[in-house]
């Protein structure tokens, strides 16, 4: 229901027309977005590739640590996972494209025994014991012979592409794979499953003495979490065609992923998302720079922690009380409208 009477001058409503507007603009830039490779160069449709992918990882860190509460710090175990399940499928014969939703359902099936034993850790417990699961299959990994150890190997079934081709299919691929998700992601949030998570985040004693199923709803949001993480990294290793494994296990992808939904705004659902697209603007003009680029970004998070702890979207929210991608009510009308809720 999008709109309940509480009284003669009060409401709870979750659209307005600010609301409709930007949704309905969000779904004609998408479909024209999947016009890309028809018109924009081929730098500028690798350049959008990437975005998606950081589109991607903001996005399933925030609905995993903003939503759930589920702080984590290895997530690089999933995006390196689904980069190995990817080039291992195609070379076991899968076509390459369908090796790339291959690999992310196979880690996605595979992060649910995973998940009965992280998922028992609360915390910085859960946050450490992650990034020892990343480094634990990192391990693993460069067992395989295939991968011949650090020395990695290649995606190289896509060499059967044309470059034009391999390019605009990898392209389609990361903007379906994003927008799928998004979407996904926000219906999600608007309805009990939701509710549910921001209650575990809140309390997550409390959730469970009002009757919400704590351990399912943690372990639906985990494996959501892991399946986007390793389609990104299925998504990245088809993009640069190597793979290397301290290359897409390293912590630097939880880093960018925390970074994204920090400067973004933290439990937001736009916030990752404009969180993607300032972190992409960095690196394209600064990546270059080396290891400044890296205080640079060190520099940032921290005078966003300590001057806007609740990144960009979260204080346009708390002072102008927008909300373009309402997951949450707000209550309007009678003396004024206060800030939505999520």
């Amino acid at each position: 229901m999008n709109m309940i009477s509480r009284s003669p001058t009060a409401r709870v409503t979750r659209w307005t027309a600010a609301s409709i507007t930007t949704v309905s603009l969000v779904a004609a830039g998408q479909l024209l977005l999947a016009l890309g490779p028809l018109f924009l160069s081929a730098n500028v449709v690798e350049r959008l590739t990437t975005l998606f992918i950081y589109g991607i990882l903001a996005l399933m860190w925030n609905a995993l640590a903003g939503y759930a509460g589920l702080l984590s710090v290895g997530q690089q175990a999933f995006f390196g996972l689904g980069a190995y399940a990817a080039v291992r499928l195609a070379d076991f014969g899968v076509s390459p494209y369908l090796a790339l939703l291959l690999a992310a359902a196979v880690v996605g099936v595979l992060s649910l025994p995973i998940s009965a034993f992280m998922l028992r850790l609360r915390g910085g417990e859960f946050a450490i014991g992650m990034w020892v699961l990343a480094e634990l299959l990192h391990l693993l990994v460069n067992l395989d012979s295939l991968i011949q150890g650090e020395t990695g190997t290649s995606l190289i079934a896509l060499q059967r592409y044309a470059a034009e081709d391999r390019r605009a299919y990898t392209y389609w691929a990361a903007l379906g794979t994003m927008a799928a998700l998004a979407w996904l992601v926000f219906v999600m949030l608007r309805g009990k499953m939701g509710t549910a998570a921001q209650a575990i985040r809140d309390n997550e004693e409390a959730a469970g003495s009002v009757g919400v199923r704590v351990l399912a709803a943690k372990r639906l949001i985990f494996v959501l979490s892991a399946f986007g993480c390793a389609a990104a990294g299925a998504l990245w290793v088809a993009s640069s065609i190597t793979f290397q494994p301290k290359t897409y296990f390293s912590v630097q992808w939880t880093a960018y992923m925390i970074f994204m939904v920090l400067v973004g705004g933290i439990g937001t659902y736009e916030g990752p998302i404009l969180g993607a697209v300032l972190f992409f603007t960095m690196e394209t003009l600064f990546g270059g720079t080396g290891v400044a680029y890296l205080i640079g970004l060190g520099a940032t998070a921290l005078l966003f922690a300590l001057l806007l702890p609740r990144g960009i979207w979260g204080e346009i929210e708390r002072r102008l009380g927008v909300q373009l991608l309402p997951v949450g009510y707000r209550l309007s009308g009678g003396t004024g409208d206060p800030p939505p809720r999520r």
